[in-house]
Parts: C-alpha cells; sequence; structure tokens
C-alpha cells in the first residue's frame, strides 16, 4: 500500500511541476497540494522507517511552508521546481528499491544541501547565522484516537516528523519500539508526552504535530528551554503526568467507498476464468452431439446464456481497462530534461489522453513511447537557429494523439522537425549491409522502415540519447511482442509521423473460422477487410507469374494458405474457394481459403514453449485458440504472414 500510495503521489507532484515550470509560476492550489504531498509522503515514509525519504520530504515540505506563508515574491519557481523535481527523482528511485526488495540505501544529504541552501538565499540569510536562531522550548501532550492502535509507531513518526528541527529533545515513555506492547498500552493510557527546543514558531509545531495520523488532542505549552537543555536526559517522574482520559468523541457512520483498490493478479484471474467460460459455452452450444436436432428450449437457453457470457465478458474486460492519460504525461518529464540538456525549445501537445487501454498493454507501452519521444527530439527537432533560418517558430512541436478505432487502439507521434530523408537512409543501410535492392526497386515507406532495423542508426557518434541503433530494433520487437505493429510516413522538411497500432485487450478477440482441407484458422476480424468468391476475369497474373486479383481497380496478391502450411485443399481453384481480404501494417493481401465456417468470439493461448525453437510466429501464427469439439485452431498473424509471402 505505501509503495502504491507514493508512486501515485509522485506522479500527481510531477505533472503539477511542469505545468507550473512552464508557466514560471505556481498557483496557491499548486503550492498547498505539493505542500500536501510532501506532508503525506513524509509522514507514510517515517512510519515505515524510511528516513532517507522522509528528511528530503520534510524539507522540500518546510520549503513550501515558506512559501505558502508569505515567500511568493522571493522564490524562483522554475528554480523551486528544479529542486523538487531533483527530490522527486531521488523519492522514486528509493521506492523503487523497496519495491524490488532492496533496502532503501540512497544517500539525500546532497540533495538536502541544495535544498537548504535555496531557503538561506530566499530568506536572504547565511547559513553561518543558522547557529544563532533564536530557540524556543515545548511541552507537548498528543492523545491519539481511541483504539487506532499502534500507538507507539505513530508516536515515532511524530518524533521523525519534528526531530529534524529541534535541537533537545526528550519523550515519554522513552521506548518506543523495544518495548512497543508496553509503550503503546501507557501512550492509550497517559498520552505521548513531547519536550524540546526548536526554532520553529508556535502555529508551526502545533500544524507538525497535528497533521500526524489519528491525533485526536494536543495540549502545547510554551516552556523555559534552559530546563528543557538540563532535562534532556532526565525524564519526569510518571505521576506528574495527567492520567485524564479525553472524552471519546462520538464516530460518524462510514460513508461506503465508491472506488476500491484490487490487487491486478486477481483481475488476471478473473479475465482467464471469464476465457475458460467463453471456451466452455462454445463447446457446449457448438458440441458435435446436437448436429441435426431440433432443439427449441435448448437454443433459448444458449442464447440467454450467450447474452449473459458477453456481458461478463465486457464486464471483466472493462476491468482492466484504463486510461492512457498517466502513461502519456510521464512523457513531458522526458521532453522537459531533454530540451534542458540538448539545448533545445520543445513543446509537447498530448491528444486523446482519456482513451482506456487494458493494463498489460500500458504496461508494455511505457518504453517504446519514451524511445520514440526522445527519437523525435534528437533526431527529428531542429535547433532553434535552425528553425530559425527555415522560417519555422523556435519552438518545435511534437504529438502525441491516441485514438480508439473498433478493437484497435492508434497511437501517433509526430513531430514539425526535418523529416527523413530516404536517399540517407537508404545509403546508411547499405554502408552497413542491410539492404541489397537498388534505390529504384524500394519505395517510400520500406526506406522509411529501415530505421526500424537493428543496428541502423543515421548518428555519426554515440550520445547519451542515440546513435547505437538499439532504440527503434527494441520499439519494434516491444510492440509486436503486445500484438501491435508500427508505420512510418514522413516530409522532407516538413516532419515525421509514426503510427503504432495495437489491440485494445490482449485476451479476448473477434475471429473468422475459416478452414483449409482438414484444419481450421481463425483470423483477426480487425485484419478482415472483405470476403468474396472471385470470378475469373478478376484473376491475373503479374510479369513474374505471381497470382493477383483485381479488387475495384486494384491489383493485390495472392496467398495460398494451404501452399503456405503445406496442406491439402478441398479445390485449388480460385474461383471454386473464398478469398478473405485482409490489411497487415500497410499492406493488404487476398488468403485463399476453402471456406469460411463463421465469427466467434475466441480467447487466445500462447503457443506452447517447447514449439518456439520452430519460431512459428515468423510463419504467421500468433497464438491458438480452443475449438467447440474440443480441437485446436491456430490464429494467424496477418502482418507477420503478409511479410513472408508478399
Amino acid at each position: 500500500m505505501y509503495i502504491f500510495e507514493t508512486s501515485q503521489l509522485l506522479e500527481q507532484l510531477e505533472a503539477i511541476l511542469l505545468e507550473s515550470e512552464e508557466d514560471g509560476d505556481m498557483s496557491v492550489e499548486s503550492v498547498n497540494e505539493v505542500f500536501r504531498i510532501m506532508h503525506t509522503i513524509k509522514g507514510s515514509s517515517a512510519m515505515m522507517t524510511f528516513n532517507e525519504i522522509s528528511s528530503v520530504s520534510h524539507r522540500i515540505e518546510d520549503l513550501f511552508f515558506y512559501i505558502r506563508e508569505g515567500g511568493r515574491e522571493r522564490v524562483d519557481f522554475r528554480k523551486v521546481c528544479d529542486l523538487v523535481l531533483l527530490a522527486l527523482d531521488f523519492v522514486r528511485a528509493e521506492v523503487e528499491k523497496i519495491e524490488q526488495d532492496q533496502e532503501p540505501d540512497g544517500d539525500g544529504s546532497k540533495i538536502l544541501d541544495e535544498i537548504n541552501r535555496y531557503i538561506q538565499e530566499v530568506k536572504g540569510e547565511e547559513r553561518e547565522e543558522k547557529q544563532e536562531e533564536e530557540y524556543h522550548g515545548y511541552t507537548a501532550k498528543v492523545v491519539f484516537e481511541a483504539g487506532c492502535g499502534m500507538e507507539n509507531i505513530r508516536a515515532f513518526t511524530i518524533l521523525g516528523n519534528i526531530k529534524s528541527q529541534c535541537k533537545q529533545m526528550y519523550h515519554e515513555p522513552d521506548e518506543l519500539l523495544d518495548n512497543g506492547e508496553e509503550a503503546s498500552k501507557e501512550i492509550a493510557e497517559n498520552g505521548f508526552m513531547l519536550h524540546f527546543t526548536t526554532s520553529l514558531k508556535y502555529e508551526r509545531v502545533k500544524e507538525i504535530i497535528e497533521g500526524s495520523l489519528f491525533v485526536e488532542k494536543l495540549e502545547l505549552e510554551c516552556t523555559d528551554k534552559d530546563e528543557v537543555e538540563s532535562k534532556e536526559e532526565e525524564l519526569t517522574p510518571r505521576h506528574n503526568i495527567k492520567k485524564d482520559r479525553p472524552e471519546e468523541k462520538p464516530k460518524e457512520g462510514k460513508r461506503s467507498q465508491s472506488i476500491i483498490n484490487v490487487n491486478t493478479d486477481k483481475l488476471d484471474k478473473l479475465l482467464d476464468l471469464v476465457g475458460e467460460i467463453v471456451i466452455t459455452e462454445t463447446m457446449v452450444i457448438k458440441n458435435p452431439d446436437l448436429l441435426g436436432q431440433e432443439l427449441e428450449n435448448f437454443q433459448k437457453a444458449a442464447r440467454q446464456l450467450k447474452k449473459l457470457t458477453d456481458e461478463l465478458q465486457d464486464v471483466a474486460m472493462g476491468l482492466r481497462m484504463i486510461p492512457i492519460g498517466p502513461t502519456f504525461q510521464k512523457m513531458h518529464r522526458i521532453v522537459r530534461d531533454m530540451s534542458k540538456k540538448i539545448g533545445k525549445e520543445v513543446e509537447l501537445v498530448i491528444v486523446g489522453d482519456e482513451t482506456e487501454v487494458d493494463k498489460n498493454v500500458i504496461d508494455n507501452l511505457g518504453d517504446p513511447l519514451m524511445h520514440l519521444i526522445r527519437n523525435a527530439m534528437d533526431h527529428g527537432i531542429e535547433s532553434a537557429d535552425e528553425r530559425e533560418y527555415l522560417g519555422k517558430s523556435k519552438k518545435g512541436r511534437i504529438y502525441l494523439e491516441a485514438m480508439n478505432t473498433g478493437g484497435d487502439i492508434i497511437i501517433k507521434i509526430s513531430d514539425d522537425g526535418k523529416g527523413l530523408d530516404r536517399d540517407v537512409l537508404i545509403e546508411k543501410a547499405r554502408e552497413k549491409n542491410l539492404i541489397s535492392k537498388s534505390n529504384s526497386e524500394i519505395g517510400d515507406k520500406e526506406a522509411y522502415s529501415l530505421i526500424l532495423l537493428p543496428g541502423f542508426s543515421t548518428k555519426e557518434a554515440v550520445t547519451e540519447f542515440s546513435g547505437r541503433g538499439v532504440g527503434m530494433d527494441v520499439v519494434r520487437k516491444n510492440i509486436e511482442k503486445i500484438g501491435g505493429s508500427i508505420g512510418i510516413d514522413s516530409a522532407k522538411g516538413k516532419g515525421t509521423s509514426l503510427t503504432i497500432k495495437i489491440p485494445l485487450t490482449l485476451a479476448i478477440i473477434d475471429g473468422m473460422q475459416v478452414c483449409t482441407g482438414n484444419s481450421m484458422y481463425t483470423i483477426p476480424i480487425s485484419a478482415i477487410k472483405e470476403s468474396f468468391r472471385p470470378v475469373k476475369k478478376d484473376v491475373v497474373k503479374d510479369t513474374d507469374g505471381n497470382e493477383m486479383i483485381m479488387i475495384r481497380g486494384s491489383c493485390h496478391p495472392v496467398i495460398r494458405l494451404h501452399e503456405h502450411f503445406s496442406l491439402n485443399p478441398t479445390t485449388e481453384n480460385l474461383t471454386e474457394g473464398i478469398i478473405v481480404v485482409v490489411e497487415g501494417g500497410e499492406k493488404t493481401a487476398c488468403l485463399f481459403v476453402d471456406e469460411l465456417i463463421g465469427e466467434q468470439q475466441v480467447v487466445i493461448k500462447p503457443l506452447p514453449n517447447y514449439l518456439n525453437k520452430y519460431r512459428l510466429k515468423e510463419y504467421g501464427i500468433g497464438g491458438c485458440n480452443i475449438l467447440g469439439d474440443g480441437k485446436i485452431s491456430l490464429i494467424i498473424n496477418v502482418e507477420d504472414l503478409i511479410s513472408m509471402n508478399v
């Protein structure tokens, strides 16, 4: 829970900072929100004894307390955003260590020094004057809510929140962690007594303590600081502590929650069960024993079962759908950091961030998007001087768009930079022995796709961001891993556009069952444009003897499925079979099959691991599903099938 909540807070914080940095100012609401976020992270980290995270968060909280209490006019918010982003990166790195069961052993002292230096700078004070600050003595009695539990840990959290601001301190009970049960019992009966000296004002001390969790009552008094110093190592006798317990407040009835957090493993299990129900439903309704029988009541019940199964599937899949917005928003940070490092002015424009996608897709999308954004900044966008010379605005633009098209999500990353030069790309590929075709044989789209080849790069020197020739190859592989494809278009001097097409979900798809010989195959409905039985006059051959079919004035290549998979078909005559026109990536082809069986929802099952050595994916097989009679149907990956045959 700590990891989840802290990660969410860091995302909120980053969004506020990037927006404020761009504006060069921070609204009162944003200042209060940052203060609240850092206060929450500080408190929860102190409770978990992650002291470095708590210390850094606490100091950022102090900085925003100063801003909130009237220091707005004296701070440079761009500098403040730099400092807080530095702290945010530190906290995020520590949280990642915790998530991986490692010790959060990072050293936050350098960040603390930076923050302290800036606080002293805006206050107009020298760091040496810190020793001459006026200290005040305080005695605090903290009473926690009755029945809250773990009173010793809550008292320890208060210590963590205020200790770094104190010169002297002692508390009762003196042992909070070693004798946890006894300390909790004593605190519940008598309250937690805290004696300390600090330079903080009364109001600030009160705010820090009352801001801790489950504090019901605070009695805070100013005392003689000399008395605190002299008794620092002596605890006040317990009989002097008032034992009157505060009157318990009646608890109000809790409102029912409308949102709950659910472990993704449970959602995966639910979707797996729904998939099995879909398979079982098909096995019942399509049972061979029912062929030729007139069972009216059974058919009515089967239709109702299918209706309920479809609703259950929609609900289960909807639970896994989350907005792509948070993933898109993270790209603002990439653009911001790179702009500073490479000295380019770039604006990121996001469109369609409310589009919802399966969580598994989202989890695999972050790295490819990061590579593409960095590539656009490093390779695509020109420097400010160059853009001004070309008559463009000094600030370049990168567009990140998402849209839903039926069963797929389309993501576009485009820029208004210099675009791709096909001749340069072809020459570079030829230098690295990546192609053997002549320039005239290579189309524009094929030339642009060369940047996706492993080892390809147009950079002469390796930099922090590019030049190794691995980035775009990794992007392609990661996108293909989630069943997607990537296409590239460009105009020299105007910019480049990359289009990613990804299925909304990876579990259940609508498929068309086709038959070739004695084998059944499933083609994703999203890849099918149309199907028909061709007439003889539309069947032609090109100059190389390859079969083509004329469709409304355009010729498309024919792929005979029985030849591709070495099967014995029912017929080899194109006019006696069925043509299924499919589209994969940027190409269209005509699949020749014996017959269409019908449309059906199918649960995608991965191929067994022992088949991986046969590299079936390269032959256009993307998975399998179970038919109603218990047999297996292979699911065709249309893009790979076309690439291999056309």
